[in-house]
């Protein structure tokens, strides 16, 4: 069986085959250090939007520069492991950046998501979109889709360290 956490390289041919064979390709991102229902439910739904679902997943670099020194919990060979092991994943890429802009314009996806947190309220306008989701600008380029799905409020990964804390930190 073909290991589905892959390079840059045997991604970009494995998209251009897709895109040779009509097939719609789904790209999201994000850290999934303490992989939760959020998580599965948001990947179900990011996965039934096209035939194939690849999920960049920020290194344990990445995930320190934007969630603090203390995370990620679980490293990302094991982070990646346990998505791939996921059957609506199809693919799992590791990258270092902060955002995914530079994966999304080497991918091209048909449709990139990404969960409800990124979603825009009313007052904000257009420029808030692209300091909310950088990799906008990169989908625009190419003419993709973005596709923000429904965010479940109390399930974060934050949520659960604070759980835990709670229950079984010391006093």
């Amino acid at each position: 069986m073909l290991s589905k956490i892959v390079n840059i390289r045997t991604l970009v041919g494995i998209r251009r085959r897709l895109r040779e064979g009509g097939r719609t390709v789904v790209l999201t991102n994000g850290c999934f250090d303490v992989l939760h229902v959020g998580h599965v439910r948001y990947l179900c739904q990011a996965r039934a939007l096209g035939d194939c679902l690849i999920v960049g997943l920020n290194s344990d670099a990445s995930v320190r520069r934007l969630k603090g020194k203390k995370r990620p919990l679980v490293p990302e060979g094991e982070r990646a492991e346990v998505l791939s092991a996921l059957s609506c994943v199809d693919y799992v890429i590791v990258f270092d950046e902060p955002t995914a802009e530079k994966l999304v314009a080497k991918l091209k996806p048909d449709v990139y998501t990404k969960g409800g947190d990124y979603a825009l309220d009313e007052k904000e306008g257009h420029e808030s979109w692209e300091r909310k989701l950088p990799e906008a600008k990169a989908v625009a380029a190419y003419g993709g889709e973005i596709q923000i799905l429904p965010f479940m409020t109390g399930r974060s990964t934050t949520d659960l360290i604070q759980t835990v804390l709670e229950r079984y930190g010391t006093k």
